[in-house]
């Protein structure tokens, strides 16, 4: 078995894309971790690394051996963490899209709380898929497919997307044609790429629609309500203002892709994050 410190030094080193970088995580010299690696590469008479001008790349057996470490210490992290939290108190923290926490979770937390007053519980927004453990976080939702490295999924509701408006904006239409649609103006949020592509499957042309941007999703779907423009939203998140009437859905995708799951680090899960995830699944 090769020393745990070169197995370390290089599972930083994969997941960071280079020595400097994997030097600064594990708060040691770039000299150490390079040592480390090559080490590691002459107990295993393998390479795991070679460059390409400024870029340090992975070879196939350190793909395989990266994949297998990412495993392991997450395994190893995992239990850890469930084996601290049966003696504290710690509040479960949970990291997840700003506007599913405000516009789904928050209304249904109150039950929550009544059912299970024992379980604390940290709320971290966030717009990006990040890594859990960097954020201590047990659990998080994110939008998308269900596959991300380094996490269990577990399914939780279907994400399909709409285009809706303010009424005041379709002069008491409740439809529009792929015609009409590219005449109005839109609404747009700023780092979400695959709009884009969810705008042209439905034979919209996205280059020639006229577009608002925001910064992000909370202020495209308030913008959406003001009547600035048309918008594209998961359905999840607007039911009261479908109910009530302050958006009008004027088409819907038929893509099944596209859902949240609730994510966790692979290994043992406590209690009282079963218990959250269990009535999470129970509220959709």
């Amino acid at each position: 078995m090769p020393a745990l410190t070169s197995l370390r030094a290089f599972a930083a080193t994969a997941r960071e894309g280079g020595f400097s970088a994997a030097a600064r995580r594990l708060n040691v010299t770039h000299a150490a971790i390079a040592q480390q690696v090559r080490a590691l590469e002459s107990d295993l008479g393998l390479s795991l690394v070679w460059r390409e001008g400024r870029n340090l790349n992975l070879t196939p057996e350190g793909e395989r051996l990266a994949a297998a470490l990412e495993d392991g210490f997450g395994q190893i992290q995992s239990t850890l963490e469930a084996l601290q939290s049966q003696k504290t108190d710690k509040p479960l923290t949970i990291t997840l899209p700003p506007t599913f926490a405000a516009e789904w979770l928050m209304p249904r937390l109150a039950k929550f709380w009544k059912a299970h007053p024992e379980i604390a519980l940290s709320l971290l927004p966030d717009p990006r898929n990040v890594e859990l453990r960097e954020v201590g976080a047990s659990l998080g939702i994110r939008f998308g497919t269900g596959r991300w490295p380094g996490v269990v999924s577990e399914y939780l509701t279907a994400a399909p997307q709409v285009v809706v408006a303010a009424p005041e904006l379709l002069n008491g239409r409740s439809k529009l044609s792929l015609r009409e649609m590219s005449m109005m103006p839109w609404i747009r949020e700023r780092g979400w790429p695959e709009l884009m592509q969810l705008l042209e499957s439905i034979e919209l042309k996205p280059a020639a629609l006229k577009f608002t941007d925001f910064p992000n999703e909370e202020l495209a779907l308030s913008a959406a309500r003001e009547g600035i423009g048309l918008h594209l939203e998961t359905e999840a998140l607007i039911e009261e203002d479908l109910e009530n009437g302050w958006l009008v859905k004027i088409h819907e995708m038929n893509d099944e892709s596209l859902g949240y799951y609730v994510v966790r680090p692979p290994g043992p899960i406590t209690p009282a994050a079963r218990t959250l995830i269990d009535w999470l699944r129970s509220q959709v």
